[in-house]
């Protein structure tokens, strides 16, 4: 009978290794950063020159329409599935330290409330192309095995590293920019009453400063969650979310000055007081 707790392990090594021409780990980290930082070029590129097709930006020419809701639970939800695959079949030999189990379950958090939270409390969500849909599943599963595999297999901290300044500073910057992130969704949710599906001006918390608030906070977060990991693996993903969603941000600037005459123009567009 198989050990559950190693046939992860396993199939990693004859599998997961092979898939990416990396004879250990630390080779196929390298090689999904590399791949991570080809991606966010790519990515920057295509969003200089047209917003990414979901949202208020849908459109049928990027394959047929999911209903909204049901396409961002389903799109985001392996990101938090993922780690829970790797702790039920792998050996997960650095949950034992405090440090790992904190950053583990902080990126659970931030996608549980990403995938089931958030998209529950929306109102008037449009339908999702299947396209950008399954780009983000395909996004969702590597990075949240990147992530967490690296952390519950790879590099186990020492319990010293708790105190150590750059993960107290970046699990301060991380829960800051999670409450951002929170806070600014909850307001945009509140700008529609049940039923409505149009746009209205944003205002409240950070939205008074800038246009994308709620990307600001979760830039935030997942740049804090790098310097508390001090990682080249969740590096590359604070720089992919600094590039998508501020091209993002810039874009809903736009979409804002164009639609409405009295909209702010002493907002920023994603950095209070500076851009």
């Amino acid at each position: 009978m198989l050990n559950s707790h190693t046939f992860g392990d396993d199939f990693i090594v004859n599998y997961v290794h092979p898939l990416f021409g990396a004879a250990n780990a630390s080779e196929m980290f390298n090689k999904m950063v590399w791949i991570s930082f080809l991606y966010t070029l790519a990515v920057t590129f295509s969003m200089a020159l047209f917003p990414a097709p979901y949202g208020r930006y849908s459109s049928s020419k990027f394959g047929f329409m999911l209903p909204g809701k049901l396409a961002w639970i389903l799109q985001e939800s392996p990101a938090f599935i993922v780690p829970l695959i790797l702790l039920a079949t792998t050996s997960s030999a650095c949950w034992q330290s405090p440090v790992n189990k904190i950053l583990v379950i902080c990126f659970g958090l931030h996608y549980v409330q990403r995938s089931i939270i958030f998209p529950l409390t929306t109102r008037g969500s449009k339908p999702s192309p299947f396209g950008p849909f399954i780009s983000a599943v395909i996004f969702c599963i590597f990075n949240g095995f990147m992530q967490c595999h690296y952390l519950l297999n790879h590099n186990c901290y020492e319990k010293e590293s708790l105190t150590s300044p750059n993960f107290v500073i970046g699990m301060l910057l991380f829960l800051v920019g999670m409450f951002i992130n929170i806070q600014s969704d909850q307001l945009l949710i509140r700008l529609r009453k049940p039923g409505e599906t149009g746009y209205k001006i944003p205002t409240g918390g950070l939205f008074d400063h800038v246009t994308g608030a709620n990307f600001f906070g979760e830039i935030v977060e997942w740049f804090g969650f790098a310097v508390a990991t001090w990682s080249s693996t969740a590096a590359i993903f604070a720089l992919f979310t600094a590039s998508f969603l501020g091209l993002r941000a810039w874009h809903h600037h736009k979409y804002y000055l164009s639609k409405f005459e009295d909209y702010p123009r002493s907002r920023k567009i994603i950095i209070p007081y500076v851009f």
